[in-house]
Parts: structure tokens; C-alpha cells; sequence
């Protein structure tokens, strides 16, 4: 058995292919026929004259996305997918296909999601989520170039991490317990060991919103690093995404030309990014005719507005503390603001990335603890990290989805996962 991106060894051989239909066409008494093998496409050319009846039929018969065995000779012709074509001599139906549902049509947007097991079998879904399996590599990738240990953290968890109102909760035992909405308490608790720490994993928001860049689970990197400020913090975030854009179009170049992506948009994505104050970013959203106060978080609409004048992702550094989680440490220059940023995207694609330098000071942190009115007893542990060697540190948290639906320019981060899970889908 060889694959389909293997082909180019075996010109003049004869090979079997195994894989599924992706389309037929019968001309006549010649028929082609297109295989996907998950390595990529071959057309398989059948001659009526040259086949045996029952291979013939068997070959004309087929319908999208029957498995098969195809057998036959490997030449070369710049005109089929991948640049070689298949003589076929047999024809093996494993699988067959009847009715497909998935049909080269229009097909509304709940339709394809009710079939999104099958969906993910089509080009630009596949092309999207190659690109995400790159993204995520990329992150390994650079992330182990610098000696950062992967630590897997909690999804059942007892400490909010964010905000309370975006729980999932469930009885653990006669105990309150939450799906993780992040990992970054506990690698923070791993931060001493090991000094550079990273969790990669799902997160969860019980967020009622029906946005293109939302979903109830998502996908999210998180990194701490010990020793590092705030301004440290960007210059790692700017680092790592010009990393993974240029990972991407080195490596991604058809999936983003099949998704017609506008690669001028990424070629420019290099350090450093620009970066504007929280209050600078009010004041020119109020500019630009923005309803926006100070104090106010910066919505979805004012992401989009502010992003208007960049080409590059853009921080916006230093929120007001009210809006944001309570381990983010307290500005020494602005007691009414703390060390953070967020970092949003280009095109629209609003923030990608949220991170702060973390409150390393113990009474600091038990007083927003009891601002944010957050059971005292659930972050003993976490207390315990100021309590016995406390340090500086920062991190951050990447959104797999958002980020890969910026590079492939995809409107809706729902095919951006392999099956989304929104306010009204649980299925399938």
C-alpha cells in the first residue's frame, strides 16, 4: 500500500492506493476518478476497453466518499492533483457511500454543523484545521527551543480563575466544582520548579454570546515564566506569534491559498508590535465616535475599531483594575490599574492573546481575593505561593481558535475546531 504523497517514487510501478472518493466523471467509455488519502488527491484514469466488465462498473458506480482500493500504474501528468495520475487496472470497493449527505451545493450553516463529523471531511475544513495542527506544533516547537516544561493542569478544578459569572459547575461528590476556564493558577504553582512552565489544553466559559470569535470551549496556551516583568511579557507574546506566522506561510502555503487567504496580510507580521496605553486607547476610541468610558472594558466592536489603524497585532497595556481577574499585579505607578495587556489582532479579529504580570505580593493578592468576594479557603494553595518564596513572574494565555482563524481568515472561529461547542450546540 503506498500514499498519495509518496507517488512521485513509484513512476512506471504499479501501486494500490487506499482512501475515498472525493469525485467521479465518466466521459464515454473513460471514467476519472479522484481519491483522498488524507496525505493528499490522485485521479485514477479507467479505460473501458482495458477493464475487465466487473472493474468498470464497479469504478463507474462509486459515489463521494465510498472507501476504496485503487490499483494501477504511476505516471506523470502536471494536470492531475499532486502531479501524477494512476493507470487503474482495479477497482476495490471497502465501503460504499449511498446518499451522502454533504453534496457540492449550498448547504446552510446548521446543516453542515448537524454534520459536522462529515464536514471536516471537506477541502476548505481540512485545510483550516491543517493549519491549526501547524499552529499548535509551532507553539511546541518554540516553546521546547527554549526550554519551557509542559505541565498538564486540571479541567475539574475547585479555584475560579476568571470570572464567576462564566462557571461551569458540577457536584464533585457532595464538593462544588468548575470546568477549568484556565490553567494558569496551577502552572504558576509549577513556575518554582521548573522557572519557564507552559499548559496546553481546553478551557471553558459559560459566556452566553453568539459572536463569531466565541465559543463555551475553546482551546488555550499558557505559558508563565518566572523573573519576568510585565514589558518582558510582551516582548515574549510578540515573539512568539511572529513565530507561528511565519511557521505558518513556510509551511501552510497551500492550505492558505485553497482558503484564499491574503498572505501579504501575514508577510509583514514581525517584532516588535506597537503598543498603546489602556488610556490613549479610550481616548481614540472616543475619536473615532466610540461610546466608551474609562473603566469601561474594551469590547468586541472597539477591538475591531482600534485594529483600523494597525496593520500589525497591537497591545493594549495597563487595564483598569476593576475589569480585570484578581491575580494581575496592581500598577506601582497607578493603583487604579494593573500590569497587564491584551493583544489584538489585525483584521478584526479582535484579542488573541490576554497576559499580566501577576500580584507576587501576599496581601496585595488576599485583599482583591476579598474584593472579588472569592472563597478564601479555595486558594489557600494558591496563597501559599506568595506565602513560601514569592517571586515576579508573568504569563499569558493564547486562544488556539481566534489565533488560526487571523492567519487562515476565517470569519467564524467555529470551523476552526474540530466540533464547536456553542450556547445551542452540544451535538454531535
Amino acid at each position: 500500500m503506498v500514499e498519495v504523497k509518496e507517488l512521485s517514487r513509484y513512476e512506471g510501478q504499479e501501486v494500490t492506493v487506499a482512501g475515498w472518493v472525493d469525485q467521479l466523471r465518466v466521459h464515454g467509455k473513460v471514467a476519472f476518478l479522484v481519491v483522498r488519502d488524507g496525505t493528499g488527491y490522485v485521479q485514477g484514469v479507467l479505460v473501458r476497453k482495458e477493464l475487465p466488465t466487473e472493474v468498470w462498473e464497479i469504478g463507474t458506480a462509486l459515489t463521494q466518499e465510498a472507501s476504496v482500493k485503487i490499483t494501477g500504474s504511476v505516471r506523470e501528468d502536471a494536470r492531475s492533483p499532486g502531479g501524477f495520475e494512476m493507470g487503474l487496472s482495479h477497482v476495490e470497493l471497502l465501503g460504499p457511500s449511498p446518499e451522502y449527505p454533504i453534496q457540492p451545493k449550498e448547504h446552510g450553516v446548521e446543516f453542515l454543523l448537524d454534520h459536522r463529523h462529515l464536514w471536516l471531511r471537506s477541502s476548505q475544513q481540512r485545510a483550516g484545521l491543517g493549519v491549526r495542527a501547524e499552529v499548535e506544533q509551532a507553539i511546541h516547537d518554540f516553546l521546547y527551543q527554549r526550554d519551557f516544561v509542559r505541565v498538564d493542569t486540571p479541567i475539574l478544578s475547585g479555584a475560579i480563575g476568571e470570572h464567576a459569572g462564566t462557571l461551569f459547575a458540577t457536584d464533585y461528590f457532595g464538593e462544588n466544582a468548575y470546568l477549568a476556564q484556565t490553567g494558569q493558577l496551577y502552572a504558576e504553582a509549577a513556575c518554582p520548579a521548573f522557572r519557564n512552565v507552559y499548559c496546553f489544553g481546553p478551557t471553558f466559559r459559560a459566556e452566553k454570546s453568539k459572536t463569531r470569535r466565541h465559543l463555551t470551549e475553546f482551546w488555550m496556551m499558557e505559558p508563565e515564566m518566572a523573573f519576568v516583568d510585565s514589558d518582558g511579557n510582551m516582548r515574549f507574546q510578540e515573539e512568539l506569534i511572529s513565530y507561528i506566522v511565519e511557521r505558518a506561510l513556510e509551511r501552510c502555503g497551500s492550505q492558505l491559498d485553497l482558503l484564499e487567504r491574503d498572505r501579504s496580510k501575514l508577510e509583514g507580521v514581525t517584532a516588535p508590535f506597537p503598543r498603546i496605553s489602556y488610556t490613549d486607547a479610550v481616548t481614540r476610541l472616543q475619536e473615532k465616535g466610540s461610546s466608551i468610558k474609562w473603566g469601561e472594558d474594551i469590547g468586541g466592536a472597539d477591538e475591531t475599531l482600534l485594529s483600523e489603524d494597525y496593520d500589525l497585532p497591537v497591545f493594549v497595556f495597563n487595564y483598569p483594575r476593576g475589569v480585570k481577574a484578581f491575580y494581575m499585579k496592581q500598577n506601582p505607578d497607578d493603583p487604579e490599574t494593573v500590569l497587564c495587556d491584551d493583544l489584538i489582532a489585525p483584521e478584526g479579529y479582535g484579542e488573541i492573546i490576554g497576559g499580566s504580570q501577576r500580584e507576587d505580593d501576599l496581601e496585595l493578592l488576599l485583599t482583591r481575593i476579598r474584593e472579588e468576594k472569592l472563597p478564601e479557603e479555595a486558594y489557600g494553595w494558591y496563597l501559599d505561593l506568595r506565602r513560601y518564596g514569592t517571586f515576579p513572574h508573568s504569563g499569558f494565555g493564547l486562544g488556539l481558535e481566534r489565533t488560526v482563524a487571523w492567519i487562515t481568515g476565517r470569519k467564524h472561529i467555529r470551523e476552526l475546531i474540530p466540533f464547536p461547542r456553542l450556547i445551542n450546540r452540544l451535538y454531535p
